[in-house]
């Protein structure tokens, strides 16, 4: 490997280091708590967050592959990563605003959506650079990398905001017992929390300056000026959606896909959440839960990515959808007075350390999941239209991204339960491993 390629790889981990807080702060383990906190109803917070999550869901299922077609027509996918960046930050940055006792929900929300929309478009397009990165045999190593590099980030943002930022609401000092207020910040007013949603953004726009110094495309022969390639993706999504259910192995590899990673979304989405609500954890406590997550999800990305390159990436799918049935199922039966069907007396820390295992689990079989989905999708994609493969796939990943959330937050407001709640999840992670019976390892390709 030459030093131009390593650099540009390193460049290319960099994305998943700059953008994982929005993932770990605020979908997961400060904002959503935050935001259940404020409510003061666990069930009330997670159906409204289901419902706003789910809309900028909605958003990303329509405009992802109208803009992967564009792209592929056009080239040029690092502009495109640079006007999604700048809705990263703004939406990050609107978070500031959800003050105690003046909560705009829905100001709140259209906020954090904008963000959400921003780094997930982002992340498509950079997705879609893999294949350029290595070759066939490398992939599996180079994408697990990334992924552990990236929980890495998530975890170092994290434990800067538990030690320096985010305070325990009824003694307004932080995980380190230091306050806020040392970096002008009032506790009372909750803007030590509050700053997640700043800090995100400028860690973000501080963190992808190697991505931009050091990723290069090559220039794509014949590529179309930006208003004709608008004019032209319409009908080329449309032909490739029509060939589609003739490529088996892809078809039912992006029908998994779809499904399973629509399960994981809504288990890292509603985690914190649940948390807040069901055991009565603090922002505090919940960021400890998150360092856990955060720490296993690195270690394991970086072993999954060995197995990948190794055993191929379909038995490590495999074998994490299975275990992640089990522990949707598991996280449904912990509550502050039983764990797995046991009754605990009220101080008991039982199910407190049984969620924090549950985490663990979750954090180790997330980073795994999808570091080894993204070389299998290299691996069914046809070499010749590899970039138009990973727009689809980038479709099949946003086409239901509201089912999770919108499910979880139905079926919480119908039971009044959010141990119910989260049942949806469960029969994702099924009907995902089940379709995956369909895939041939190597793709049509290897397989013809």
């Amino acid at each position: 490997m030459t030093a131009g390629a390593g650099r540009r790889i390193w460049g290319w981990y960099f994305f998943d280091w700059a953008s994982q807080p929005y993932n770990t702060l605020l979908l997961t383990f400060v904002f959503g708590p935050y935001i259940a906190d404020l409510l003061g109803d666990g069930t009330a917070a997670q159906a409204a967050w289901g419902y706003g999550v789910g809309a900028a869901g909605v958003v990303i299922a329509l405009m992802s592959p109208v803009l992967g077609a564009v792209a592929d027509l056009a080239g040029g996918r690092i502009r495109f990563i640079a006007l999604f960046s700048v809705m990263y930050v703004l939406g990050a940055w609107g978070l500031w605003y959800a003050e105690p006792g003046n909560l705009h929900l829905v100001l709140v929300l259209v906020s954090f959506a904008i963000g959400l929309i921003g780094m997930e478009f982002a992340t498509t397009f950079t997705n879609a650079m893999l294949p350029g990165l290595g070759t066939r045999d490398e992939i599996g190593r180079i994408s697990g990398s990334g992924w552990a590099f990236g929980y890495l980030g998530g975890f170092v943002a994290l434990v800067i905001m538990l030690v320096f930022l985010a305070e325990n609401p009824a003694t307004g000092r932080t995980l380190a017992g230091l306050s806020p207020g040392v970096f002008g910040l009032d506790p009372a007013a909750r803007e030590g929390t509050r700053a997640v949603g700043p800090f995100t953004a400028i860690w973000y726009a501080l963190f992808m300056i190697p991505f931009f110094l050091w990723v290069r495309e090559p220039r794509l022969p014949g590529a179309l000026p930006i208003r004709q390639a608008v004019a032209s993706a319409l009908p080329e999504l449309r032909r490739s959606l029509r060939s589609l259910p003739r490529e088996r192995s892809l078809f039912a590899f992006l029908g998994a896909s779809m499904l399973y990673r629509d399960g994981l979304n809504g288990i890292f989405a509603f985690g914190g959440i649940y948390a807040a609500g069901v055991l009565g954890w603090t922002v505090t406590d919940v960021g400890i839960f998150g360092i856990l997550a955060v720490l296993t999800g690195a270690l394991f990305a970086w072993l999954g990515g060995r197995a990948d390159s190794r055993f191929g990436p379909k038995p490590v799918i495999a074998c994490c959808l299975a275990a992640f049935c089990l522990v949707a199922l598991a996280v449904a039966f912990v509550g502050r007075g039983s764990v797995f069907g046991l009754p605990v007396g009220p101080d008991s820390r039982l199910p407190d350390i049984a969620f924090y295992v549950l985490g663990g689990l979750i954090g180790a079989g997330g980073g795994v999941l999808q570091a080894a989905s993204r070389t299998m999708m290299v691996r069914q994609a046809p070499p010749a239209r590899m970039t138009e493969a990973f727009g689809l796939y980038a479709l099949a990943g946003k086409a239901t991204a509201f089912a999770a959330p919108l499910s979880v937050g139905l079926v919480t407001d119908l039971t009044g339960s959010q141990q119910a709640g989260i049942t949806p999840l469960i029969v994702l992670f099924l009907a995902g491993l089940v379709l995956l019976a369909w895939v041939n390892p190597d793709g049509e390709a290897r397989a013809a």
